[in-house]
């Protein structure tokens, strides 16, 4: 039986990842803080299903060597989702962004250079590592921003521009996947991933937008748009990047020492408000008040992955389309009400997954 592990097993990518892995027959060890707000009921929700007792759970810090350093000693792979995942918050805490982003990184990293096994890890990146992409032609229409000089999104072979702590400190991370691949031979892959969305997220004002539009709506809460509501996202379901998650793996021979952009590419690009706003309004049934704020550091007016590598290299798109998978979350969002005015927010600036 194989042993996976995945770090921040608790989150919304994880937790979806992990049961993935269950139903897969697999032996998990999920390490989480829990300190996210819906972690303790994700957690919950996975010991429920796992139904063979085949999950370990770890409440522990990656930025705690010694604990990592146990917790990789038996895994046959690794998914390290563990992060600080909003820049607003980096903004204000850097030195806790960069604890948790880098170091908590290099943890992971040296856990496995250190047990001299070559365990496969896949490190989820983020879109920031790109910076604002101001020397892109961005033009402003009625509805939405476009990116003019790049039809098919933003290729990874974008020069680097780290924006914000957060950027920073995920970018440093993204770099240290990468070179440990190129110096150490570890076979590690990174993701520099778009919006994620799908069930299980408790997104909030500063991470997970769509979640936290469609919960806000559920439940009667005020929503704030920052900026205009017209910049540009591609989002991907999250049944989609588990499924890369799990091919990156499958075909490590191919996407060792690789980084692949992640997301729901063109056809599934999406202004914030000016368009998703009108869809959430159709599915609710009702008109969505909402209000405007300035925009927010390192917010990009449009950005679209190009994820054609990832297509070529792993044979990898998403399947998926951008209102089928809203669809799927609002019915989630809209029949499990209990869980958004049950679940806290999250006490600090901790470890969870990302999601640009």
């Amino acid at each position: 039986m194989n042993r996976a592990l995945v770090f921040g097993g608790a989150g919304f990518i994880g937790s979806n990842l992990s049961k993935n892995l269950l139903e897969s027959d697999y032996k998990l060890t999920v390490f989480d803080s829990l300190a996210r707000r819906g972690s303790e009921r994700n957690l919950q929700w996975l010991k429920q299903i796992d139904t063979e007792k085949k999950m370990t759970f770890i409440h522990g810090d990656v930025r705690d060597f010694a604990a990592v350093q146990d917790a990789v000693e038996e895994a046959d792979e690794v998914f390290h989702l563990a992060a600080q995942v909003a820049v607003t918050t980096s903004v204000d805490s850097p030195r806790t962004d960069f604890e948790i982003n880098a170091f908590g990184t290099l943890n992971v990293l040296e856990a496995v250079r250190l047990s001299g096994r070559k365990t496969p890890i896949v490190f989820t990146s983020t879109n920031k590592v790109y910076g604002g992409l101001e020397d892109i032609r961005t033009v402003e229409g009625e509805f939405r921003y476009e990116l003019c000089d790049v039809p098919f999104g933003v290729p990874e072979s974008r020069p680097l521009d780290f924006h914000s702590p957060y950027g920073c400190s995920k970018g440093a991370a993204d770099q240290y996947v990468r070179d440990y691949s190129r110096i150490y031979d570890i076979p590690a892959v990174v993701f520099r991933m778009s919006c994620i969305y799908g069930p299980r997220q408790f997104g909030n004002e500063d991470q997970g937008w769509v979640a936290h539009f469609m919960i806000a709506a559920a439940t009667g809460k005020p929503i704030t748009i920052y900026g205009d509501g017209k910049q540009v996202r591609d989002v991907l379901f999250v049944e989609d990047l588990v499924r890369a998650l799990r091919t990156a793996v499958e075909k490590i021979d191919v996407t060792a020492g690789q980084i692949y952009n992640i997301g729901g590419g063109p056809e599934n690009a999406l202004a914030v408000w000016s368009e998703f706003g009108g869809l959430l309004a159709e599915l609710k049934g009702d008109r969505i008040p909402v209000k405007f704020a300035g925009w927010r550091p390192g917010d990009q007016p449009c950005y679209i992955s190009d994820v054609r590598k990832a297509g070529v290299e792993m044979g990898w798109q998403p399947r998926i389309n951008k209102r089928a998978g809203i669809t799927k979350l609002w019915e989630w969002v809209s029949s499990n009400i209990a869980l958004f005015e049950m679940a806290p927010e999250a006490k600090t600036a901790e470890p969870e997954e990302v999601a640009a």
